[in-house]
């Protein structure tokens, strides 16, 4: 039962030799922490500064989809009568993807077309009756105007009857199939310019600044990976979303990525290939500016320095700290302006 005690008093003596010393008289003389240090100096770790390669990558998951992209949507409540295409085909501009029956009392079909022939047959008529001076100018222009009403009324019809792809490109998508009933705005079809593929981002206020037009960028799906840029950067903060809007846009040789799919984008920001960079455990607050300290014959010198981008646990300095510089690393917390140091690297 007296072993532990007799360790206790052990190790309690192994402290009184190293802590204390002896004085002329020889009565044993306790000296402070502060007063090693300062007799010795505080011990301290140093690392010289060099320049380095300072690059930051911003990672997100967005929705790609096509550079140009849009769909057409139902005008009148129908059923599905023909659909002349399938998904992954190329439709051009103004080709029918999709037509509807004729004979729906809603899209008074034959009514219009009969109101638009008509009106061009008079108009026929009256152009030749004023080209020999038979009628007014205003009679003229009276049955041009029925004929324009005319017309649009009919181009309209035709529109809710035959729906045309709006823009050249891939069918990504078909919402309906034939004999489908569907209701006015009901999503028909799809089609989207996958040649290249874009999403938009939004980027927080601390990362903005970094971000800018032509930055490159990558989209990485299920092992493809595409290289792209960023071509627009918004310049107001969007309430809703409380951050910046950004479009990146991405070339999709042979399209082998689809629109539609969930990718990890990665953005790169500004490439500095000569900056000084540190830890943050080496940088300190002071309530009023960042510092840190540097070691100059056996002396700890406060410097305080400005601060740029950040990487993970690194920083990059952008003032008051310079290339061949002796940056203390450990034991900084002890220090204060022109404390004795002692380097135990």
């Amino acid at each position: 039962m007296r072993k532990p005690v007799l360790y206790l008093c052990s190790a309690a003596l192994t402290i009184a030799i190293y802590g204390c010393g002896g004085n002329e008289n020889g009565a044993v003389e306790v000296k402070s922490m502060g007063q090693l240090h300062e007799e010795n100096g505080v011990p301290v770790r140093t690392e010289v500064v060099e320049p380095g390669i300072f690059e930051t990558t911003y990672t997100y998951h967005s929705v790609l989809t096509g550079v140009e992209e849009t769909s057409a949507a139902a005008m009148l409540s129908d059923k599905v009568e023909k659909i002349n295409f399938k998904v992954g085909d190329h439709v051009r501009k103004d080709t029918v993807v999709i037509t509807f029956p004729t004979d729906n009392p809603a899209a008074q079909y034959f009514q219009s077309k009969v109101a638009f022939e008509h009106a061009e047959t008079t108009l026929g008529r009256i152009r030749s009756l004023y080209e020999n001076g038979g009628i007014s100018l205003q009679e003229y222009d009276n049955a041009k105007t029925q004929f324009e009403v005319s017309k649009a009324n009919w181009e309209t019809v035709q529109q809710t009857v035959t729906v045309e792809a709006p823009i050249s490109g891939i069918l990504t998508n078909l919402a309906v199939r034939e004999s489908d009933n569907v209701n006015p705005g009901d999503i028909l079809f799809t089609i989207s310019k996958t040649e290249k593929l874009k999403t938009r981002l939004w980027i927080s206020e601390g990362q903005i600044a970094d971000i800018h037009v032509g930055n490159t960028a990558t989209a990485s799906w299920q092992g493809k990976t595409l290289g792209g840029s960023v071509v627009q950067v918004d310049m107001s903060l969007d309430d809703k979303q409380q951050a910046f809007g950004a479009v990146i846009e991405f070339d999709n040789p042979g399209m082998n990525m689809m629109s539609g799919v969930n990718a990890e984008v990665v953005i790169h920001g500004k490439r500095n290939d000569n900056t000084v960079i540190t830890a943050r455990k080496n940088i300190l607050w002071d309530d009023e500016s960042w510092y840190v300290f540097v070691a100059q014959n056996d002396v700890a010198v406060r410097r305080e320095v400005s601060l740029g981008r950040s990487r993970g646990i690194d920083i990059e300095i952008t003032g008051g700290l310079n290339p061949g510089d002796t940056l203390i690393t450990e034991g900084q917390s002890l220090l204060e302006d022109n404390t004795n140091i002692r380097v135990i690297n």
